[in-house]
């Protein structure tokens, strides 16, 4: 049978909704101010690495995560915490670089689990759907045997049929059925919530990647595990997650507005637009972490002087810098 999520929309749920849509539009109206995007951005994948594996109990603080992310070693730090943080690292940018992927396959599920977990499971193999049965606190999931054809159904929700709703909500219908399947022997929680967040990117309601809601669901994980367990309780009646899911992707907007203002009041009135290839030259950097000139006028598609008048700005800026020797100097974000 195919899966059909079960909820109302209430005159709460639709005003917050409503109030997400006017905040998110007002957010991305600011951020043509570029200078503000890569620290956003950045800032953004820290919170959400932190906050998502701290859910499940890694003890590295956000300072630590930060330091990681930077490339600078924790020598106090145990592999597994370290392997865990590195991981979601991995598994953000890996849905950054599909970000415009239409249809979800299995195939991409088990690889971005298979990124997340690897190196990092109790039990079950990274990648592999489980093959036995599991326990979540009083919650027993479905026999494994079940859960090759729920993923599917999930799989082809999610492709069709989630397209008539708000982003907001299918991100948060595709986080709890994802959850409630359970279809791996560990880390389903870090890969659930990737995939939430996945969904905002692909549906365009996270253009810039600077949202981090899953800081929200850290500071108060009590409340978080609530909502989830309430759903079940109520015969798998969504509608009091979504309510929460869409009050938590509110604070989110409304931090990210906080920072907004912050940046501003440091960077003055100017406002620079980004180019199109510009975009495409600062997606490269964060994927490679350094680029040779010939690279960046390869990669783009440009002249060797058109890669410069694209780089020229963006140092002028300070979004990026060149390291090394003038022959072999190479450019990395600032």
């Amino acid at each position: 049978m195919p899966y059909q999520p079960k909820f109302t929309i209430t005159a709460h749920l639709l005003r917050i909704t409503e109030e997400i849509a006017a905040f998110r539009e007002r957010i991305l109206a600011a951020t043509i101010q570029v200078a503000w995007i890569p620290t956003l951005q950045k800032d953004a994948r820290v919170r959400n690495t932190h906050s998502s594996t701290a859910i499940e109990g890694n003890p590295l603080t956000l300072e630590q995560v930060r330091d990681l992310e930077e490339g600078r070693s924790l020598p106090a730090v145990t592999e597994r915490s370290r392997r865990e943080v590195l991981n979601y690292f991995a598994g953000l940018r890996f849905i950054e670089r599909h970000q415009s992927k239409k249809v979800i396959s299995s195939e991409d599920v088990l690889k971005l689990h298979r990124i997340i977990s690897s190196g990092a499971m109790d039990q079950g193999r990274a990648g592999r759907l489980r093959e036995m049965r599991v326990r979540v606190g009083r919650y027993h999931p479905p026999p494994p045997e079940e859960v090759p054809e729920m993923m599917e159904e999930l799989l082809a929700w999610w492709n069709k049929s989630s397209k008539r709703w708000p982003a907001v909500l299918s991100s948060a219908i595709v986080h709890y059925r994802f959850e409630e399947i359970h279809p791996f022997a560990d880390g389903n929680g870090r890969t659930g919530r990737t995939l939430a967040l996945w969904e905002l990117y692909r549906r365009g309601f996270d253009t810039h990647h600077i949202f981090s809601v899953d800081e929200v669901y850290w500071e108060n994980r009590p409340r978080y595990y609530e909502a989830l367990d309430a759903v079940r309780r109520g015969g798998g009646n969504l509608t009091g997650w979504l309510e929460y899911s869409a009050e938590a992707i509110h604070l989110t907007l409304e931090r990210v507005w906080g920072r907004i203002q912050q940046l501003r009041a440091v960077s003055g009135p100017r406002k620079l637009v980004l180019r199109s290839k510009q975009e495409q030259l600062l997606q490269m950097l964060r994927d490679r972490r350094a680029m040779s000139p010939r690279e960046i006028w390869e990669g783009i598609g440009v002249s060797k002087q058109g890669a410069m008048d694209l780089i020229k700005p963006l140092i002028e800026a300070g979004l990026i810098k060149k390291i090394g020797t003038q022959k072999s100097g190479r450019y990395v974000l600032a």
